[in-house]
């Protein structure tokens, strides 16, 4: 066969996007892309035993999925690098979870659950075990024939597929596990930008994660605290010590930055009067 009748040869490269379902959402549920999952997070502590976890997809095309486990540690700066051992201090959740089914096929507007259940073991140590489910989208192929033709017969064809996916955390909480939280280090940036920027050190003790929203208020000499910045769902996961957090604060009228003081909270994302645990006073100047 001459080179003017051959077909050209188009190979797909899939690239592999994960995204983490950990903070930055008012919900409690997460979507990425097409796929919304309810709740956005697990906790398995007490007696709870099972949960149940809502996919539904919110596209206009038929999505499928393949569930499993991966592994995650937490940087100071609040990133994820996936690894295959637990760093020191770390406990993996997965050996002791089991779910079902392994892979869901979504219609357009349709929804699936995941049952998800916690196999306790008699010899389990005390500590906080995590792992975090993947949801991963399995890239729909054309069927051969329907691929479009070049006219440059001779030539070789790169396709590059991105493959979405998104994980959220799944913990266990075994034993009597305690947690403190401070909020060491608090500096405010007028000068790089015109937005203000507020960085925020977390320093943890304990053995348990902890998981909240940081809130900033600015309280003039006089009157009333005006709230100028919301950050929900932020974590520090065991083992680490030390999270540090970077927000930006609203330019809000009447608000000087360079008078009075900021309240800076840090609290549980619950409804009504949340556990706050941790606050702190800035001094403007």
């Amino acid at each position: 066969m001459t080179t003017t009748g051959m077909k050209r040869k188009t190979f797909s490269i899939y690239l592999l996007t994960i995204l983490f379902a950990l903070v930055l959402s008012t919900n409690k549920s997460e979507a990425q892309g097409n796929l919304l999952i309810t709740p956005r997070r697990v906790v398995f502590e007490g007696n709870k035993l099972s949960q149940e976890l809502t996919l539904a997809n919110t596209g206009a095309d038929t999505a499928k999925y393949t569930v499993s486990f991966v592994q995650y540690k937490m940087t100071e700066d609040g990133s994820f690098i996936q690894i295959e051992q637990p760093e020191e201090g770390q406990l993996f959740a997965d050996k002791f979870l089991r779910f079902f089914p392994r892979s869901v096929t979504l219609p357009p507007n349709g929804s699936q659950v995941i049952r998800m259940q916690y196999r306790k073991m008699p010899d389990m140590q005390n500590g906080e075990y995590r792992s975090h489910v993947y949801f991963r989208a399995v890239p729909t192929e054309k069927p051969l024939g329907d691929e479009q033709v070049s006219t440059d017969t001779t030539s070789i064809g790169i396709k590059l597929v991105p493959i979405f996916g998104i994980s959220i955390p799944v913990i266990i909480r075994n034993g009597d596990l305690q947690v403190k939280v401070d909020l060491t280090t608090i500096n405010l940036d007028l000068k790089s930008d015109t937005v203000p920027n507020l960085t925020v050190t977390f320093e943890r003790a304990g053995d348990k994660s902890v998981y909240g929203d940081l809130s900033v208020l600015w309280a003039p000499v006089q009157g009333d605290p005006v709230e100028v910045g919301v950050v929900r769902g932020i974590a520090v996961y065991t083992p680490n010590k030390v999270r540090k957090f970077r927000m930006q604060l609203r330019n809000v009228p009447g608000v000087d930055y360079s008078k009075g003081k900021l309240l800076v909270k840090f609290q549980a994302p619950n409804d009504g009067k949340a556990e706050i645990y941790a606050d702190k006073e800035f001094l403007l100047k």
